[in-house]
């Protein structure tokens, strides 16, 4: 049996952006990969985040809040560094063969009244996904072979 490579997804708070794309990999590629997500500090799970992926069919539930640094002691294939360049710096994680770093400003900093701020919410998913899909047809492709085959 091939042991699964595993990803983790690196962001500030651990609540929006890095939790959306841990469960966008999660669904897209079913079980090929082990995935993880955690903060540079840990925070609850944004309920803006929760309700825009539950739209899409993806529970964030399952999911737990971390803090980098009970992942410092795993092995990871890849680390993905989510962060707004503009804003923010860009954590770093030791000892990692591939770090990618995606620069998407944090939607949960979107002002104004709830329907805009979910429209900020919506578009950053929409992102994230494009993103995810990009890794799995490239930078992850390498790595993941689905378990199934598909037919096109």
């Amino acid at each position: 049996m091939r042991k699964k490579p595993k990803v983790l997804f690196l962001s500030t708070g651990n609540s929006t952006r890095s939790e959306i794309a841990e469960g966008f990999l999660r669904s897209l590629a079913s079980d090929g990969f082990d995935t993880a997500s955690v903060g540079t500090a840990s925070e609850t799970p944004d309920s803006l985040a929760v309700q825009v992926m539950s739209e899409v069919g993806i529970d964030l539930a399952r999911q737990k809040s971390e803090s980098v640094r009970e992942s410092l002691k795993e092995h990871f294939a890849f680390v993905i560094s989510i962060f707004d360049a503009r804003r923010e710096r860009a954590p770093i994680f030791p000892s990692v063969p591939k770090i990618l770093r995606w620069n998407l400003a944090d939607p949960s900093a979107a002002q104004g009244p709830e329907t805009e701020r979910l429209s900020a919410y919506r578009r950053f998913r929409d992102e994230i996904k494009a993103k995810v899909q990009a890794f799995l047809a490239g930078e992850g492709r390498s790595a993941w072979e689905p378990r199934t085959s598909r037919v096109a």
